[in-house]
Formats: C-alpha cells, structure tokens, sequence
C-alpha cells in the first residue's frame, strides 16, 4: 500500500509475546529474513536440499509449460503481456505459463470445483477469503517445506518476514507463498473538505467531527445525501461498523457473518455478543441522532448505487473504506472534480490497528503438480524479480503503465486493457506506488503501520461446520432486525435491541458461541 514509513516504532500489545513466543521455535521455519538461516534444517552438508550449491544449480533442462489458475476477468492484452513474459521465462527458467481466468460473476462456484475433479494446472491464487484454508484441509494444495523453498524459491524463502510464514500455516503445516506486502484493513472516511469549510466546521478527526459534519451536510445540502452506504448486497452491518464498532473499541470480529467479537488486549480471547454490549448500545443512539438529522438517505436499505460514483457525481457527501482505496478515490475526485475538496480523515487516531494477515493474497502449488519445482522458481521471479514483476503486475511500460523512478508509476493509455484481476497474488516490496498518491494518504499509512497491533488470534479462521444451519439463522436475523436498527429505522432503541437479541437466541446464537470459545480455547493452548 501508499507511502512507506522510515522509521517505524511497531505498536504491539504486550499479548503479542505469546504469538510470537510460541511460534518462535517452530520446527522447518525458524531463522531466515529477521534470522531465518534459509530453511537449512536439514543440517550442514553441502549437498543437503538448503545448501547453496543446490540452490544455484537447480535442473531446468527441460522445457515445461505451467498452468495458473487466478480470479478475475481475463484481461484483453493478456496475450500480449503473457507473450513478452514468456520469453523472459524462457530464458530464466526454461519454462512458459499460460493462465486461466476465472470471471468474478462466478468464479467462487468453478473454483472448487477445478480441485474437486482434479484438473491439471500447477499453480493457483489463493486468499483467506478465497478457499485457501479448505483447500489446504482438503489436500487440494501441496505442503510446502523450508527445503522446498530453501532450494526453488531463495530470494522468497530469505525476504519473507518470519511472521508471514507463521501466519500461512494451517494446523502447523504450509500450502502457500503468501504476498509480501504490508496492507492495513482498517478503514477511514472520504468527505467533501469544501461543504465542511462552507458550514465553518473544526477537521473531522473523531467520531464527533464527523457527526457535527454529517449533519450540517445532512440538513443544509438539499439534494445530497451526507453519508452513502450500500446494505442491499446483504451486508449485516453498518457501513461505519468497522471503525466505529471495532476500532475504536479495539475489538475484533471474529466473522462479519455473525456478531462475536473479542478484545485484542485479551490474552484468554474470550468471545462476546457485540450486541449486548453498553459500546453497541452507544453506537446505536448516535446511529439514531444522525438517521433524525438526515445523516443518510431514509432509503439507505434499499439503496443499489455506486457510492464512489454518487460522490463523484455531487449527490454524496462521505463514505467509508479501506484506505487504499481512499486514495485513489482522492486521486480521481481532484483530476476529474477539481471543484469538489476530498480530504481522508482518521476517525479513530491512536487507537491499535489491524494490519491483513499475509494470507489475504498468496500463489499456492496444486497437489496433482508435475511441476512442482518449476512453479516454485516461477513464483519466486514473480516475487522478486524486478523485470518479471513490473510486467506480470502492471503490463507493458508505455502502454499499461508508465514508470517514474525505480518505484513509482502512473497509469498508462491502455491500462484498462490489462487489470481487474488477481496479480495481488505475487504482491512485495517491488510493487510501485502511484506517483500521484495524496501524501496525506501516505502520512495516514505510516502512522497506521506504527500503530499495528499483533495479537494471539491473529491468524485464527473459525470453522462453522459444525453450526451451519445456525450461523445461516443468526445471518437473517442480522439482517431483519439488526440493520433497521443501526441506520436509525427503529424509533425504540431499547425494545429494538431487545427484540434484536431474543431473535438471535432462538436461531442458535448460543451454540454457535459455545462452538467458537470451543475452538479459540483450543487454537491458543495449541500456542502455549
């Protein structure tokens, strides 16, 4: 993401200890970058798998062709890029990749089931949010061993922060080369600067501000809706949940699918029902004060728009998300609507954040590989090479992009020709930054990173398996009584949350609890 800090006092919860702790001494992946020793556990003969000699001199003398599997559109010069690739592989490493895209319409339906039946192909883009722990359980993915990469992918095995590694491992054993590349998950707000100078407004900075600007929006601005939210796509939460609910009270959901969440200071992670709690009820009654002042449009529940596009169109005053895409919504907004003022503002300063786990991207080897080797080499050149990385990322220079520096470009007259698809998957610090990427993004960025937490959950992923029917129960009643009464719908707040939690009970939202504490309490004696 954005600007990188230089100097950098990570913020880290005293608990992070028995993370870090705990994994420290783990056996095939300790040493390396922050002292990994490149995966030589096998010892100091010089002909071992890790050794430097090995790693030198790998055999490519035959030819291969790798199949990737990645998600998204198919580019339109794909052919083209993919060409000039090739011919960079060709020399590097003997081998040719061609790549099958899987449509974002469907590609969460056709993804299981390439596994399922065994196709061939070598290599796959993986995430968190994109089967990476099923298909690990499953056998779908081949165990990747600190010998294997030592020896295939060096420069990946010797640049990744131990903590990546660890993050990747799904009970104790490694299907993914995660992406190498920090990204804060933490959300911010985007507003019109202009309309909060026009109503003579002290900078929004907290959730006060930010209120005291939705309603002079609200109510002074006939025609546009002070804050934008798009709760139709079946989202359970209010749009400012995330930095209102969680970061400020440095909470973590557990999954947005049901409302469990824990403190990030609690070594015990003991789990709680968000909505039983005085923060909620806090949250809720300012929800309300803002719904009453015309905060956001009474129609918010049904709304479909595109709220980027609605504020670049004049009918939006704010909206929430990831801070990355902030920026580049700042980018667009001040090159296309320069008579609009976009400012970001850090609604929760100073508070710990939340950075994504390196699972949130990553290439994985399918387990039915011929070419196992050869992929690892091709993931590492992707990774790691400068050449290999620029073109695979971000297309031909000149057309898709145009560089400025070593580490910085701009978007180039065909680069609509060659995105909206997977390339996170080899994410690492030779991505380039957009050279127009607003410093005070950047400033934001940085200090985030200084104020990341760690914390022993970190990395754990609950299994609903055994609570299906009630996780699916408890998402309707999320979405029938919890979302009226977050955007101010419901005039009693009271008998609303109150009716809120008695639906909640009758749909299993205690077993599912006593499910999730089950597994948390097993998760962290398994770090002990």
């Amino acid at each position: 993401m954005g600007g990188q800090s230089r100097v950098r006092k990570l913020a880290v919860i005293l608990v992070s200890a028995l993370l870090l702790g705990a994994c420290g001494g783990e056996s095939g992946f300790g040493g390396g970058a922050n002292g990994r020793t490149g995966g030589q556990e096998s010892g100091d003969d010089p002909a071992a798998p890790g050794s430097e000699q090995a790693v030198r001199d790998p055999d490519i003398g035959e030819e291969v062709r790798l199949r990737m599997l990645l998600i998204g559109d198919k580019p339109a010069d794909y052919e083209e890029v993919f060409g000039r690739l090739n011919l960079l592989l060709k020399d590097k490493i003997n081998a040719a990749v061609e790549v099958e895209f899987l449509d974002w319409s469907d590609w969460s339906q056709k993804y299981p089931l390439k596994f399922a039946a065994k196709e061939s192909f070598d290599i796959a883009y993986t995430a968190n949010w994109a089967f990476y722990y099923d298909q690990a359980l499953k056998g779908g993915f081949l165990e990747l061993t600190g010998d294997l990469l030592a020896r295939y992918a060096p420069r990946t095995w010797e640049r990744m922060p131990d903590i990546a590694w660890r993050q990747a491992k799904v009970e104790g054993k490694l299907y993914m080369v995660p992406n190498n590349d920090q990204e804060m998950t933490d959300k911010a707000v985007i507003i019109r600067d202009d309309l909060r100078k026009k109503y003579h407004l002290e900078p929004v900075s907290d959730p006060e501000t930010f209120a005291a600007y939705l309603k002079a929006v609200g109510t002074g601005e006939p025609g546009i809706s002070a804050f934008g939210a798009k709760p139709a796509d079946g989202w359970k939460w209010h749009e400012l949940d995330q930095i209102l609910l969680e970061q400020q009270n440095e909470w973590n959901l557990v999954d947005y699918s049901i409302p469990f969440a824990y403190r990030l200071d609690d070594p015990e992670g003991r789990v709680f029902n968000v909505y039983e709690t005085p923060e909620f009820r806090e949250l809720i009654a300012y929800y309300k004060d803002l719904a009453d002042r015309s905060g956001w449009s009474k129609n918010v529940i049904t709304n479909k728009t595109d709220v980027w596009q609605s504020m670049l169109a004049g009918k939006t005053g704010s909206y929430a998300q990831n801070l990355r895409t902030l920026a580049l919504n700042l980018v667009e907004m001040r090159r296309d609507r320069p008579e609009f003022e976009g400012a970001i503002a850090d609604l929760t300063p100073g508070k710990g954040k939340i950075g994504s786990i390196s699972t949130q991207n990553g290439l994985a080897i399918h387990a039915e590989s011929k070419h196992v080797e050869r992929s690892l080499m091709l993931i590492d050149l992707l990774q790691n090479d400068k050449e290999i990385h620029d073109l695979a990322m971000y297309g031909i220079a000149g057309k898709h992009y145009e560089p400025v520096g070593e580490d910085k470009m701009r978007s180039g007259p065909y680069a609509a020709n060659y995105a909206s698809f997977s390339s996170w998957g080899w994410d690492s610090p030779l991505n380039r930054t957009d050279a127009d990427f607003p410093e005070e993004a950047a400033a934001i960025h940085d200090r985030w990173l200084d104020e990341r937490v760690h914390f022993p959950l970190e990395t754990f992923v609950f299994n609903d398996a055994g609570v299906k029917p009630e996780v699916a129960n408890v998402g309707n009643v999320m979405l029938r009584y919890a979302i009226p009464l977050e955007y101010g719908l419901i005039q009693d707040l009271d008998k609303g949350r109150d009716e809120l939690i008695r639906q909640l009970k009758t749909a299993g939202i205690e077993k599912i609890g006593r499910e999730l504490q089950a597994q948390i309490d097993a998760f962290l004696s398994m770090q002990l």
